[in-house]
C-alpha cells in the first residue's frame, strides 16, 4: 500500500509539470504558426525622398584645366644710365598708362640737352652767315665780279651750314629723349609688381640692364588652355566670325562663374598631346583674375538638344557601374544601372537607363536597399530638397 500511494504521488506531480509546460507554450504562442507570426516584429518602413527624372533642352559643354594669363605683360627696364632718385608706386598698386613709376637722377641729360640747344643756335647763326654769303655771290656772278670758284664756295658752305643745323636739332632731339626716359612710366594699364631696385642704386642699360618691376594688364584678360581634338572639330573649327561661349570658375568655385568667348586658336595641333592651345578672353573689371590662376574652363557648341536629368546626388557607384535605385508604383525600391554623360550645373545627363517620369531616390539611399518598400517624399529635381508632396 505505501508503494501505491508513492506511485500515485509521483503521477500528480508529472501531470502538474506536463499541465505547467503545455501552459507556458500556449501562453507563448507555440502551437499556432499565424500566433508566430504575429509575435514578430515587422520591420519599419524607410522614408526617403525621390524625384521624377526630368527632361529639358541643353547645349553640350567640355571641361579643361586652365590658367589665366595676361594680355599684356611687361618687364619695366631703364633706358638710360644713372641712379634712383624715386620710385613714385606702392607695391601691387594699380596704374594708368603714363603714370610715373621711377625717376633717374635728371641732371646730367638735363645738361645734354642744354648743351644741344646752345649747339643748335650756333649752327643756325652759322647757316644765317652761309646763306647770306651765297646770296652775294650770286649777285657778283650775274656780273661776272667773282670767280665761279668762289661762288661754288660760297655755294657749299651754305650747304654744309644748313646741314649742320639739322645735325645740331637731332642731337638736341636725342638729349631731349633721353632725358625723357629719366621719368619711368607705365607703357599700360594694369597692376605692378614690387620695385626690385629702390632709390640710391645705380642702373645701366644694354642687355644686362635689371628688371626695375614688371606690369601686367587686368582687364579684359586670357584664360589658357589645352583642349582635345575632339572638342576642336565639333566646336572650334568652325567659322572664325562664331563666337563659342566659354565659361570659367575658379579653385574656390564650385560653378561657373565668369563668361566669355574664345579669342584665338593656335595654329597647330600638338601631335605628342593630341591638344591644341586655345585662349579665351573674359572681362575682369573687379581685378579678381591674376595672371597664373587656375581655373576650370568650360567650352560650348553645337545645337541644343533634349536630354534626361537627374539630381548628381542620386548617382551611386558599385564598382565601376553607375546606379541609382527607383521605386515603382508599388512603392519597391529597384536597382537600375546607368549610362551618364556630362554634368549640367546640379545636374547630370543620362544617356543610358532612364526615361522621363521614372522616380528616383535621391535621399536616403543609404537606408534602403532594392526590394525594399518604402515611404516616400516627393521633390523637386533640383538642388535643394524641399517636399513638395508626401505619398505613402
Amino acid at each position: 500500500m505505501p508503494f501505491k500511494r508513492n506511485l500515485v504521488t509521483a503521477g500528480a506531480i508529472s501531470l502538474a509539470v506536463v499541465a505547467i509546460v503545455v501552459a507556458s507554450y500556449r501562453a507563448h504562442g507555440g502551437g499556432s504558426p499565424v500566433a508566430q507570426a504575429s509575435a514578430a516584429v515587422a520591420p519599419p518602413v524607410a522614408d526617403v525622398d525621390v524625384a521624377t527624372v526630368i527632361s529639358q533642352s541643353i547645349t553640350d559643354y567640355q571641361s579643361y584645366s586652365g590658367r589665366i594669363e595676361a594680355i599684356e605683360k611687361v618687364e619695366i627696364r631703364p633706358l638710360v644710365s644713372g641712379t634712383i632718385v624715386g620710385v613714385h608706386f606702392h607695391d601691387g598698386a594699380v596704374v594708368k598708362k603714363g603714370d610715373r613709376l621711377f625717376t633717374i637722377d635728371p641732371r646730367p641729360y638735363q645738361a645734354e640737352v642744354d648743351r644741344a640747344v646752345a649747339q643748335v643756335a650756333s649752327a643756325e647763326s652759322r647757316s644765317g652767315y652761309a646763306s647770306a654769303d651765297w646770296a652775294r655771290a650770286q649777285r657778283l656772278l650775274t656780273d661776272n665780279a667773282i670767280a665761279k670758284r668762289d661762288y661754288d664756295e660760297a655755294q657749299n658752305a651754305n650747304r654744309e651750314a644748313a646741314a649742320a643745323v639739322k645735325a645740331a636739332k637731332a642731337a638736341l632731339e636725342a638729349a631731349q629723349i633721353n632725358l625723357g626716359y629719366t621719368a619711368i612710366t607705365a607703357p599700360v594699364s594694369g597692376r605692378v609688381s614690387r620695385a626690385e631696385l629702390t632709390i640710391g642704386n645705380i642702373v645701366s642699360t644694354g642687355a644686362n640692364a635689371p628688371v626695375l618691376t614688371t606690369l601686367v594688364s587686368t582687364s579684359p584678360i586670357y584664360a589658357s588652355f589645352d583642349v582635345d581634338e575632339q572638342t576642336y572639330l565639333r566646336f572650334l573649327s568652325r567659322d572664325s566670325k562664331v563666337k563659342v561661349p566659354v565659361s570659367v570658375g575658379l579653385a574656390n568655385e564650385t560653378g561657373y562663374s565668369r563668361q566669355g568667348v574664345i579669342d584665338s586658336i593656335d595654329n597647330r595641333l600638338d601631335t605628342s598631346s593630341g591638344t591644341i592651345r586655345v585662349r579665351a578672353r573674359f572681362n575682369n573689371e573687379d581685378g579678381v583674375l591674376l595672371p597664373g590662376l587656375y581655373v576650370r574652363a568650360r567650352v560650348g557648341g553645337g545645337a541644343p538638344h533634349q536630354a534626361v536629368l537627374v539630381n548628381d546626388e542620386a548617382i551611386q557607384t558599385d564598382q565601376d557601374k553607375k546606379f541609382v535605385l527607383l521605386v515603382d508604383k508599388d512603392n519597391k525600391v529597384q536597382y537600375r544601372e546607368v549610362t551618364l554623360g556630362d554634368r549640367q550645373q546640379s545636374f547630370r545627363v543620362i544617356t543610358g537607363g532612364l526615361q522621363v517620369g521614372d522616380r528616383v531616390v535621391v535621399n536616403g539611399i543609404q537606408r534602403v536597399r532594392p526590394g525594399d518598400s518604402v515611404k516616400t517624399n516627393t521633390v523637386k529635381m533640383s538642388g535643394d530638397a524641399a517636399s513638395t508632396t508626401k505619398a505613402s
